[in-house]
């Protein structure tokens, strides 16, 4: 029987007019001599698998990417990225609209949620600074590019308070690709957490109650994590007596990650770049580095993380003028 069908199959692909020779076509064509198929599609295909008579070929599992591999010292876990991000649309029930500033450290799993009336720059600054202070500085924060965190995008060479405040600090700040899945995987797994076992499990009469809720929840995420946050990569501590001063010109390095059009370029704080044409709609690093003033464009690949070749360096001097309060 199982030389019939390869027999079929071979008849099959040499004189059908439809080109059709797999399981189904076979099937039919038992069918159509026989009367009934004797056969049934599965079997037909396992004895096709079986006997090597197949044409496709099984789809090539890769292994994923190391957590933070677009940035190599985080992907060694020598690093710390906090990223941060906003939870938006929670109305009390006959009450007030609220908003909720959440953050989460790649390695470490140092949660952390802040329910306010409306998030806002403002509000972010404060918000970090004390975090901060209580847990420790981290090598990144990353963001996405919400005008929170990225400042208005009408204008060009805009370095918002939040970013200001980072590069203060030491930080480096890190802007997820816009549209693009998995970059920001980690902070929205625990949105729709926070959201599960603190906002949609509870009834809550009033914003305090909902903050009060929110600490014992984060107190009680940071125990369960205690055994990560034991491993991650060390944190630094705020200088002493530091405060945030929007009007020091920014130093240090921004970090922006892009995917190129079908030129092969960029938008970049406001400005539209070219990266290389042979390298059209794909990952970009792009290393903004105030002190030596260029633009450092790093070329990113999934299957190959810890290649990231240099494609263009750029000559890039930020704007002398002062931050609009």
């Amino acid at each position: 029987m199982e030389d019939r069908v390869l027999a079929l199959r071979r008849q099959l692909r040499d004189e059908s007019v439809l080109g059709e020779y797999g399981a189904p076509a076979i099937a039919r064509a038992l069918e159509a001599r026989e009367g009934s198929p004797p056969l049934s599609v599965r079997t037909i295909g396992r004895i096709l698998e079986r006997r090597g008579a197949v044409d496709h070929q099984h789809r090539v599992r890769h292994a994923p990417p190391p957590a933070g591999w677009y940035l190599p010292a985080v992907a060694r876990a020598t690093a710390e990225l906090d990223s941060f991000d906003v939870i938006e649309g929670l109305k009390i029930a006959d009450g007030p609209r609220l908003e909720v500033l959440t953050g989460i450290s790649l390695h470490g799993g140092l949660a952390a949620a802040w329910p306010m009336p409306w998030v806002s720059a403002r509000a972010v600054v404060p918000t970090l600074l004390g975090h901060w202070h209580e847990v420790g500085l981290p090598t990144y924060a990353q963001f996405d590019n919400d005008t929170i965190f990225q400042g208005p995008h009408q204008h060009r060479d805009a370095i918002s308070r939040v970013m200001r405040l980072c590069l203060g600090l030491g930080v480096v700040p890190v802007f997820a690709p816009p549209r693009e899945p998995g970059f920001q995987a980690a902070i929205e797994s625990f949105n729709a957490r926070w959201q599960a076992k603190v906002w949609a499990r509870f009834h809550h009469a009033t914003l305090r109650a909902v903050q009060q809720r929110s600490v014992r929840y984060i107190k009680a995420h940071r125990e369960q994590a205690a055994v990560r946050l034991d491993a991650a990569p060390l944190r630094r501590e705020v200088p002493p007596h530091w405060e945030v001063d929007l009007q020091q010109r920014p130093t240090g390095t921004m970090v922006f990650l892009r995917r190129t059009g079908p030129q092969g370029a960029i938008s970049l704080l406001g400005h539209t770049m070219l990266v290389d044409r042979h390298w059209p709609h794909r990952l970009v690093r792009a290393d903004v580095d105030l002190a030596s003033e260029e633009i450092r464009l790093h070329a990113l690949r999934r299957r190959a993380p810890s290649e990231q070749p240099l494609l263009r360096s750029i000559p890039y001097t930020l704007p002398i003028r002062p931050f609009n309060e």
